[in-house]
């Protein structure tokens, strides 16, 4: 099990003057002008103050805009004196890699100023698999068909969009390798579209986490316009309810797997998995409200990879398709049935499990228990079973 990052900071490049957004005889540039009252720059450092880990955010501003920063008022100790950034965005990342090198994070997240609408949830799916690679960036899948030309006129080639995503940011690596990268890309004569393909370049291992549509980055005027109906609620949702049913039999054994909790018992449930009943019909409830079908679809039991697999895999797929679509978890409903073993000491472990896996709060999950009063095979202790409802809220069709 890799050990907790010591530390984590953040660069948010906003060195630049924005002029692509200026419209309506606005001058201000793009990080400086408010949404529902709010500087985008001020609403992109809100969503990383939210992380208790990270430890320091480095602002990397335009020379001209001092002014402008201070006026945004913000008094977090963790936000660090801003440095002025360098005529490039690449330049302008590099320039705060060597101001926090004295400090040595031992991961860095690099982020746009201009998108102030990132979920927590992308933030710490970064984070996280920054355990097992040397960076990593949310992207989403293409919708439109990409066609290539060569004169921007005629179409010489159609790309195969099932193998091409739209990177977003943070982008977060390992802080000595990333600095590293860039010092080394600064001698090349090459401009590099985003510090990912920096870290491609230097042969870091990169791994993708699901974006999220609203992670959007504000560039033309219109962009305004967007993220001011995003605040007021103005993108049709809709909600969804999905339910959830699981069952299995107990056999020999000496543990069981319940909502993600290992719990010591004189069987164990018979599956293909590691038979954690609750999570499936938890599973099951989120497909069931998106119409994804159920897990035996996604996850066959015809399939060797998934003999003895965590359930929680399973269960951060369905999260992950309801983020794909856009949408949001609002809350989940567990129940499980069984005489034995007794649950109720083990639901604050499960609830994080579950929150964590999912990026939501725990508030939002309800895990109970319940016996059938002796009656049944659940009463006779041949098994268990599990009940769960879902509510999500996704954008409507229309």
């Amino acid at each position: 099990m890799s050990t907790r990052p010591k530390s984590i900071a953040v660069i948010i490049v906003a060195a630049g003057k924005g002029e692509r957004a200026q419209g309506s005889g606005d001058a201000t540039p793009k990080q400086y002008r408010t949404i529902a009252g709010r500087a985008v720059l001020a609403r992109t450092i809100d969503a990383f103050l939210a992380f208790d880990a990270i430890s320091q955010i480095l602002p990397v501003i335009h020379p001209d805009h001092t002014e402008r920063f201070d006026a945004l008022g913000l008094s977090d100790p963790r936000i660090l004196a801003p440095i002025n950034g360098s005529t490039t965005r690449q330049a302008s990342v590099l320039e705060g890699l060597k101001a926090l090198a004295p400090s040595r994070p031992d991961l860095v997240l690099i982020q746009d100023a201009a998108r102030p609408f990132t979920d927590p949830k992308v933030i710490g799916d970064v984070i996280a698999v920054l355990a097992q690679y040397d960076g990593a960036l949310p992207t989403v899948p293409l919708t439109d068909t990409i066609k290539r030309s060569l004169d921007g006129r005629e179409v010489v080639a159609t790309e195969d969009r099932r193998l091409l995503s739209a990177a977003q940011t943070p982008q977060g690596f390992r802080f000595g390798q990333i600095f590293s990268a860039h010092m080394r890309a600064g001698n090349v004569r090459r401009e590099f579209t985003d510090d990912a393909e920096i870290a491609e370049w230097a042969g870091m291992r990169v791994a993708m986490v699901m974006g999220e549509r609203n992670n959007i980055k504000i560039t033309h005027p219109e962009d305004f316009q967007r993220a001011e109906r995003m605040l007021q609620g103005d993108i049709a949702m809709e909600t969804r309810v999905g339910t959830g049913f699981d069952v299995h039999s107990f056999e020999p054994g000496d543990h069981v797997w319940l909502g993600g909790v290992r719990i010591e018992h004189h069987s164990k449930l018979n599956g293909h998995s590691d038979s954690d009943v609750a999570l499936h019909a938890l599973t099951d409830a989120i497909l069931g409200a998106i119409g994804e079908g159920d897990i035996g679809i996604h996850f066959p039991p015809s399939d060797m990879q998934w003999k003895g697999a965590a359930s929680t895999i399973f269960l951060k797929h369905a999260g992950d398709l309801v983020a794909k679509r856009g949408g949001r978890i609002v809350n989940l409903d567990v129940t499980i049935v069984c005489e034995a073993p007794r649950i109720a000491k083990h639901v604050p472990a499960m609830c994080t499990v579950i929150s964590q896996t999912l990026g939501i709060k725990p508030d939002r999950i309800a895990v109970k228990a319940t016996t059938s009063e002796r009656l049944g095979f659940t009463g006779r202790e041949e098994g268990i079973v599990a009940m769960a409802s879902a509510s999500v809220e996704v954008p409507r069709d229309e």
